[in-house]
């Protein structure tokens, strides 16, 4: 992947006393805007799993980002306070799952490979019954699609699909039944990568409870601190944008991004593109619209940039630097 160019607009300044890098966050900070990757296991479902590690952590704000059929085994994304207005950007991350298909009839690994290949690319994919989403056709996107193994006398095939964020897997097993003219059940599902997130990252919920129980009980956050990212880490395939402390600060209190406040901006974004607003140290301030094109940000000296869609920094993190009379 070509790594992405900026134009550089201003010296790179920051102050050391305010604020800090992402991984130097305290706890409390991350609990308020973090993201806790889980390997979910088999039973329970993606709310019932949100609400124990909504007690195990102590918080109130949680949601989680990608639901997991109570079968389904694999990553749930949790996010913690603020980090809650990502879930959108979450939803949209593209997913890899493996799973195992159970069929009717003897199906050689010929005839199978034959067919699956022809799934790749864009599909129709409607949601099955089991769903809480209203049923209607739409269209995904299937990255790629390939058999792992195939048991010819078990009639069963294990496969791996990466597609676009929204895709019904078990939709998918269905109608690869139906071309075959058998049935086709899709007995296993596991998620093994998320948006940027791979299952190496992930803990089991028994690591988060005694991480908790470390921190609550005997007051050692270190456990903890480990199993929750900060909240840039669902950030990264965002064009980004450099701000200056001062930005930051105005920023976190609702304004929108000036063309003096712009320290660096990453080539060839359009205009109404989602950017992410980010400090010298690092740090997200606010998933912000861009009102010009970035390549045009070198022959401004004043006027918007950007306007913030969610603010993610706390007012106060930079002290302001504009007179309030």
């Amino acid at each position: 992947m070509t790594e992405p160019q900026y134009w550089d607009l201003s010296e790179r300044v920051t102050n050391p006393e305010f604020g800090c890098s992402p991984e130097e966050r305290s706890l409390q900070d991350l609990l308020n805007s973090g993201v806790i990757l889980v390997e979910k296991p088999r039973g329970p479902t993606s709310h019932q799993l949100t609400a124990w590690a909504r007690d195990l952590l102590g918080i109130t704000k949680i949601g989680h980002g990608g639901t997991l059929d109570p079968f389904a085994t694999g990553l749930l994304t949790l996010l913690l306070g603020k980090a809650t207005r990502l879930t959108d950007i979450v939803l949209r991350g593209d997913k890899t799952y493996v799973g195992v298909l159970k069929f009717g009839r003897i199906v050689e690994e010929s005839e199978l490979n034959d067919l699956i290949s022809k799934f790749e690319g864009v599909i129709y994919n409607v949601p099955p019954l089991e769903s809480a989403v209203k049923i209607q056709v739409r269209t995904r996107t299937i990255k790629s699609i390939r058999l792992i193994e195939v048991d010819t006398e078990s009639k069963i095939a294990a496969f791996e699909v990466s597609c676009s964020a929204g895709t019904y897997v078990r939709t998918l097993a269905k109608d690869i039944g139906l071309i075959l003219g058998t049935s086709c059940e899709l007995t296993e599902l596991h998620r093994s990568h998320t948006g940027s997130f791979s299952q190496q990252m992930a803990c089991t919920m028994q690591q988060l409870a005694d991480a908790a129980f470390l921190y609550h009980e005997h007051d050692d956050d270190r456990a903890l601190r480990k199993l929750i990212s900060p909240v840039e880490s669902i950030l990264t395939k965002l064009p980004s944008i450099t701000i200056k402390d001062g930005a930051a600060a105005a920023l976190s209190h609702g304004a929108p991004l000036a063309r003096p406040g712009v320290i660096s901006a990453q080539k060839g974004v359009q205009k109404e593109s989602t950017v992410l607003l980010r400090t010298v140290k690092g740090e997200a301030v606010s998933v912000a619209t861009m009102t010009v094109d970035s390549d045009s940000l070198s022959e401004m000296n004043s006027g918007e940039v950007a306007v913030a869609k969610s603010v993610l920094m706390e007012s106060g993190t930079y002290p302001q630097s504009w007179s309030k009379e």
